[in-house]
């Protein structure tokens, strides 16, 4: 008899029957509220009826169009709408299935574009688990462990994680820019450096966000050397964190934005975008794929779109983000387990800490473990897995968020 494999480890024991909106419904009736959101994927929450109506009909047309033998009408329209949103002079696209061959495509661009051999990125990141995008995560060992050989060429430089530092967020920044700057005099060249890739904040990682002299240090680095700089937004585009993209908190030009996640609600797409200058600097041949650019997949991000747009979702996760975020502080304040409450938009994490300020991963997944069994669906995060995260739908609602609020309070409460 065939089953899953043992190392799927499941974070709640919930078997789904159905969804709908911001709750998940198990086998048994119980209705769960959804504070994971597939890892930020359902922007739109489950089953959105626009989404669901453009896949179905989508699919009794065309299910599968390979787009390097032809073109479909789906992906044609999902990349003209997709420049309505995308960062200014970001005119070409090219797409694939997940965040890992997303990556993959900018590391293949990047180094072919400026014909050098070295990425840096930075403490703390996610960007996949295929082998160079393994290599290139920094947010667990368990991602890259046991394959080695990992790739070469790739180098780690700080991140502004100012709590796990114990500094001041000023402190912290310099301190991550005076360490890049040592990099390139020790390690790797700025000359043989082909990008950076970062995160607007840090996803697996421990939901860390970024700041706007951070990444301006970093995009004056990359002009004045070359350098490409790699936004990765997988995890915070498409509104996820208040802005349509996470960079725009902080004013920084990216050269090339990676996108998938939240893009078509739960179907399985993603992306790169850069100028149609860069991208055609790339080698013939060095972008394809089977499914990429799937005619359903297209059809029900472009219904995404045009929900995220209608229903202002964009506006509606900065103001749930706030009270979210604001919410879990003022439960932090009255738990000595928890160190530090952090995010932007609604992606918020608290970082469980022992009284001496040592990670407390025990008591991080007891609080994660006692909201599944009171409802709310959470998962944790952070190089020691003792960060709480929540990153619910773009359609929760201010009711609902107290209601996760009153469940979390309870939870903080009873794990003490």
């Amino acid at each position: 008899m065939a089953q899953l494999s043992p190392l799927l480890k499941q974070a709640t024991p919930v078997v789904v029957d159905h969804g709908e909106g911001v709750y998940l419904y198990d086998t048994d009736g119980k209705r769960h509220l959804d504070f994971t959101a597939g890892i930020g994927v359902t922007s739109t929450g489950h089953c959105h009826p626009h989404v669901v109506s453009a896949a179905q009909e989508q699919i009794g047309k065309l299910i599968h169009g390979q787009y390097t033998t032809v073109m479909h009408k789906p992906m044609l329209e999902l990349t003209e709408k997709l420049g309505g949103v995308l960062p200014e002079g970001l005119d070409s696209l090219f797409y694939a299935n997940s965040g890992s061959e997303a990556v993959e495509a900018a590391l293949r661009l990047s180094r072919q574009a400026t014909k050098r051999p070295n990425v840096i990125v930075f403490q703390g990141g996610f960007h996949g688990r295929t082998v160079a995008a393994a290599t290139m995560t920094t947010s667990g060992t368990r991602f890259s462990a046991g394959i080695s050989p990992l790739m070469s060429g790739v180098h780690v430089a700080p991140f502004p994680y100012a709590f796990h530092y114990g500094w001041d967020e000023e402190t912290a920044t310099k301190f991550a820019l005076r360490e890049l700057d040592y990099l390139f005099a020790t390690v790797c060249a700025p000359n043989e450096t082909a990008a950076f890739f970062i995160e607007p904040v840090l996803g697996e990682g421990g939901y860390v966000p970024a700041n706007p002299e951070f990444l301006a240090g970093l995009r004056e680095r990359a002009d004045k050397h070359g350098i490409l700089l790699v936004m990765d937004e997988i995890q915070t585009g498409f509104g996820r964190t208040g802005r349509f993209w996470g960079h725009e908190h902080f004013g920084v030009r990216p050269d090339i934005v990676l996108i998938a996640k939240g893009l078509a609600s739960g179907f399985p797409i993603s992306g790169i975008a850069a100028s149609e200058e860069l991208m055609a600097k790339a080698l013939p041949g060095s972008q394809g794929g089977t499914y990429g650019g799937n005619a359903v997949a297209c059809a029900a991000a472009i219904a995404t779109l045009e929900v995220i747009q209608r229903e202002s979702l964009v506006e509606n996760a900065a103001e749930r983000g706030r009270q979210l975020l604001e919410g879990a502080r003022v439960i932090a304040d009255k738990s000595p387990s928890i160190g530090d409450v952090r995010g932007l938009g609604l992606l918020v994490g608290s970082e469980f800490t022992t009284p001496d300020g040592e990670p407390d991963t025990a008591k991080a997944q007891a609080a994660q473990k006692a909201a599944s069994s009171s409802g709310l669906l959470l998962l944790t995060c952070g190089a020691y897995m003792n960060v709480v995260r929540m990153v619910p739908p773009l359609i929760v609602d201010s009711e609902q968020v107290d209601e996760a609020l009153r469940i979390w309070g309870d939870v903080v409460a009873g794990v003490e």
